[in-house]
């Protein structure tokens, strides 16, 4: 009978040191879970950044409206027979 119980203590404890220190050891296995979870946190920011690039095509696509605002406000187009301003912030501190 003390055979028997030695020999379920070995198992025990061999089976407990695959667990802590083994290969896919469970520290291991928290690791990956973290990054499983920052790398999906990613693809939700990178999947809702393609939907609105994906929006800014079709409107590009669709209309002048959206290529003339776009040469407004990054190339600074002026029409011919159009009076630009350009108002200047205060420095009141």
């Amino acid at each position: 009978m003390k055979l028997f119980r030695l020999g379920l203590i070995i198992i025990f404890i061999s089976l407990q040191y695959r667990l802590w220190f083994g290969e896919n050891a469970y520290p291991e296995h928290l690791k990956m879970s973290d990054k499983v979870t920052k790398l999906n946190k990613e693809n939700e920011q990178l999947a809702t950044r393609n939907k609105v690039m994906m929006a800014d095509i079709q409107d590009l696509k669709s209309g002048l409206e959206a290529i003339e605002e776009r040469a407004r406000n990054e190339l600074g187009l002026i029409k011919s027979n159009e009076t630009f301003y350009r108002i200047a912030p205060t420095d009141s501190k």
